[in-house]
Order: structure tokens, then C-alpha cells, then sequence
């Protein structure tokens, strides 16, 4: 009899102890959340091809799909062929410059002849002064010449910018997913007309989840940036624990958010703290946590 009673108060105390260690009062509540990127269109036009489905895990740089460039492939033909023709008249206007450069070389030329025969008294001032006037000329029609070529040259660079564009819409029409994750919804389907900036899927990285809590003003001075912490979710009839880390406290504080509910909880005035945790997949967007400080309470189902 004595030997049941000292079980039964053993049996007793380790419930008492194992109750007091579960109900423990969590140091934080929140939600968890994800950085999630809607994915938009960069171009107008139809979705040739489109092979998101919610649920995907899609890496890094991956296609994904087209809208249609043979629109933009036309005009870029179309400048080309502009572009050629563009050539053609600048090439007309170099020539002609070109032969003038030649009948100046060849003016000069007889100027220095004539300069030597006046020094030698074998020329006239006449002969001078008509070699200098019709250098003159041709300087003068050389630069007349250049300026026709000037907007010529502006052309083939307003040419040379609207091809930069045109292929840049070409490379924007094909659809690159930006970061590694899991597509979290689908808002365009192929062959659908869809124009810039229109959603076409959202995307997050879930492999590491951000934990948002709250914590008074009083618990500040017990928290910093890199601290590990314990995070608890409910997990069927007990608590599920994970290993998470302080990233971010924010720097002003805001008024108490409506998921904390009980009274003695629900102080004027609160901080955002966000947690690393990584996530084994059984976390999601939205799911309630607690946090914990101290590293060394009882997890739970020993995760």
C-alpha cells in the first residue's frame, strides 16, 4: 500500500511538472508568411505557350512560357529593311564628299606649285588667288554636303533605338521565372490575350518561412537580431517545435494587431519581430505559432 502511494505521488508530480512545462506561456504570437512575387506580363499580346500549375516547384530562371512575337518580328523586319535604305543615302552622300575631298587634295597640291613659281618670279598673284577661291569653293561645298549627311545620321540612330526596343519586347515575350519556389496560384491560362503588367502567377520561396510575432516593449531588451528561438505549432493533440532565428525587430512600434486576443496580452503598443524557420513542409502560409525564447523548454513531439 505504502509502495502505491509513493508511485501515485511520483505519477502525480511528473504530470504536474510535464503540464507546467506544455503550458508554458509563449514569449510571442503570430502568424507565418512568405515573401510571395506576382509574376506580371512584360508584353502585350497572346500567350502562346504557358505551363504553370499551382503547386509547381520552379527553379531559378526557368522557362515557363511565351506571348506571341510575330508582331514584333514584322516590325523588326521593317526597320531592317529601313534601315537599308537609310545606308543607301548616306552611302551617296559619302561618295560625293569622298570625290570633293579629291579635288581639294589636287587644289592644294597646285597651290604649293603656284606658290613656288611666285617665289621664283615664274607666277602671278592672279593665279594664287584664283587656285585659294576655288579651294574655298570646294571647302564650302564639302560642308554643304556633310550637312545633308546629318539627318541621314540621326535617322539610322532613331532606327538603331527602335530595334533596341523592338528586341527588347522580343526577349520580355518570353516568360523567366524569377526566383526559386513553389507556384502559389495561376492567373492566366495559354492562349488567353493578355497585355503588360497583368498578373500571370504568384510565386514564394517556402523552403524558409518567415515567422511575424509580437512582443511588448518590456520584452525588447531580452531579444536581438540572430538569436535562436523555439518556435511551437499545433500538431494534432500535442505541440510540434522547430528551430527558428530572429532576422528583424522592427524599429517603431504599432498598435496591438487583432490576432492577439487575450487581455493580458493585448498592451497599447507592440513590436514586429520576424523569425527564420525552415520549413520540413508541414508549415503554410498563415498558420498560427507561438515563440518561445528559451531553446531548452520541452518540444513537444522531440522535433
Amino acid at each position: 500500500m505504502k509502495i502505491t502511494k509513493n508511485i501515485f505521488g511520483l505519477f502525480l508530480i511528473g504530470s504536474i511538472l510535464v503540464g507546467c512545462k506544455n503550458n508554458e506561456k509563449a514569449d510571442g504570437y503570430g502568424n507565418f508568411e512568405a515573401t510571395e512575387i506576382t509574376v506580371s506580363a512584360e508584353n502585350s499580346g497572346k500567350l502562346i505557350q504557358f505551363t504553370v500549375e499551382e503547386g509547381q516547384i520552379l527553379k531559378k530562371g526557368a522557362y515557363v512560357g511565351f506571348i506571341d512575337t510575330i508582331p514584333l518580328s514584322l516590325k523588326r523586319d521593317q526597320l531592317l529593311a529601313s534601315k537599308t535604305i537609310i545606308y543607301s543615302k548616306s552611302n551617296s552622300v559619302l561618295s560625293q564628299v569622298n570625290v570633293l575631298n579629291a579635288q581639294l587634295r589636287t587644289a592644294e597640291i597646285n597651290k604649293n606649285r603656284i606658290e613656288n613659281l611666285i617665289r621664283e618670279n615664274a607666277g602671278t598673284q592672279k593665279q594664287l588667288d584664283d587656285i585659294d577661291g576655288e579651294i574655298n569653293v570646294i571647302q564650302k561645298q564639302i560642308t554643304s554636303v556633310k550637312s545633308q549627311n546629318s539627318p541621314v545620321i540621326d535617322e539610322l540612330k532613331s532606327i538603331d533605338v527602335q530595334l533596341k526596343q523592338v528586341e527588347d519586347l522580343i526577349q520580355k515575350s518570353y516568360i523567366i521565372n524569377p526566383i526559386n519556389g513553389t507556384v502559389l496560384t495561376e492567373y492566366a491560362e495559354p492562349n488567353e490575350i493578355t497585355s503588360f503588367g497583368k498578373p500571370l502567377y504568384k510565386i514564394a520561396d517556402l523552403n524558409t518561412m518567415q515567422l511575424r510575432v509580437y512582443v511588448s516593449e518590456s520584452q525588447l531588451s531580452s531579444i536581438k537580431i540572430g538569436q535562436d528561438v523555439t518556435v511551437k505549432v499545433d500538431d494534432k493533440k500535442d505541440m510540434k517545435s522547430y528551430k527558428g532565428k530572429i532576422t528583424w525587430i522592427a524599429s517603431v512600434a504599432e498598435f496591438t494587431p487583432k490576432i492577439i486576443q487575450t487581455k493580458e496580452e493585448r498592451v497599447n503598443l507592440v513590436y514586429a519581430v520576424k523569425i527564420d524557420v525552415i520549413n520540413d513542409g508541414g508549415l503554410k502560409i498563415g498558420m498560427p505559432a507561438e515563440m518561445f525564447l528559451s531553446t531548452t523548454i520541452s518540444e513537444g513531439n522531440g522535433n
